[in-house]
């Protein structure tokens, strides 16, 4: 009796202990719990906006005219306040004339999840066969970003790993680094269209300028935290300067570099956002000012969302490079 009592205790206590792990406090959840919170990361908002744009009771503050009666102001597709719009059928009513109607509303800034859907597919591939469709404009920003972050890498990378590895080569460049990347980046935009002209030369100055002095000095701090008994364990072997720097410095801090490079990519595009402001009209950004100038939120959205999956998507595929190209240093990035 006593066994059985044991038996079905021992099930359902493991059933609440996987229960508490996804809540517990210091205890990481399983693969299964990661992937169902990761997708829920994203159903989430995506039914928070649905419910937004479909049930007319939670918000719907606009009325979409879809007849304008006797209103001569109204017009199909506008949308009027809900007192306005109560306002003009009543005064309709009473004077005899046709009212108008409608049906409830978001405002124009926050189309439905199928109108943003129909819009990206519209943007991609357009029916009027346009030359600045999205796609266009997206790899015009692609380009942008790789020749900058290429640029400030190749110099960048060096001159960090060298201020990390060498006090005073760092004491002589960090104070100023350290100064310069207060300075923000958007403020040489005229400076660099006076050198560089009105094309693509001024955009990637911009991103370059906010990349290059971060990553000095982020990649710096990284190769500062090398485990000191490496560097000892490599002098005892006859390991000197130059060599010391390639054969042990580096390698140790190729797993961390990596990720550091990921994170300053991403900042890489933000950057890019304001650069584009600069010069000739081409290039992401440059898309969905035209598309907000003109009211069509839904293109504005298609944009983002493209500019978040493909930021999204490349920084799980570096994950998964990092892991192959490093396997020994297993994190959850």
């Amino acid at each position: 009796m006593a066994d059985a009592t044991f038996q079905s205790w021992v099930p359902s206590s493991a059933r609440r202990l996987a229960a508490a792990s996804w809540f517990a406090v210091g205890c990481p959840p399983t693969p299964r719990a990661r992937t169902i919170l990761g997708v829920l990361s994203f159903v989430i908002p995506v039914v928070l906006w649905s419910l937004i744009s479909y049930v007319p009771f939670i918000w719907h503050p606009l009325i979409e005219i879809s007849n304008p009666g006797s209103v001569s102001y109204f017009e199909v597709g506008m949308r009027a306040p809900k007192d306005v719009f109560a306002d003009e059928v009543a005064a309709a009513v009473k004077a005899g004339q046709a009212p108008p109607e409608g049906h409830p509303a978001n405002p124009v800034y926050l189309p439905a999840p199928d109108e943003v859907a129909k819009a990206l597919w519209n943007a991609i591939f357009p029916a009027n066969g346009e030359s600045q469709s999205l796609l266009v404009a997206f790899w015009h920003s692609v380009q942008i970003i790789f020749w900058a972050f290429l640029i400030s890498s190749v110099v960048g990378v060096p001159l960090g790993i060298l201020c990390g590895s060498y006090a005073t080569i760092g004491r002589l460049t960090e104070p100023f680094v350290e100064f310069f990347r207060y300075l923000p980046a958007p403020a040489f935009g005229a400076l660099a269209v006076a050198i560089l002209g009105i094309y693509d030369g001024p955009k990637i100055a911009i991103v370059v300028i906010g990349t290059f002095f971060q990553q000095v000095l982020i990649i710096a701090g990284t190769t500062r935290r090398v485990d000191y008994a490496l560097l000892e364990a490599a002098q005892t072997l006859g390991a000197r300067r130059l060599r010391l720097l390639r054969s042990v410095v580096v390698p140790a801090v190729l797993p961390d570099l990596y990720l550091d490079l990921r994170i300053l990519l991403g900042w890489a595009w933000t950057y890019l956002i304001v650069a584009e402001l600069v010069g000739t009209s081409s290039g992401i950004t440059f898309f969905i000012t035209q598309q907000a100038r003109y009211q069509h939120f839904d293109n504005v959205y298609a944009a983002i969302l493209v500019l978040g999956v493909v930021g999204f998507g490349s920084d799980l595929l570096l994950a998964k490079l990092g892991r192959w190209l490093f396997p020994w240093r297993r994190t959850n990035a």
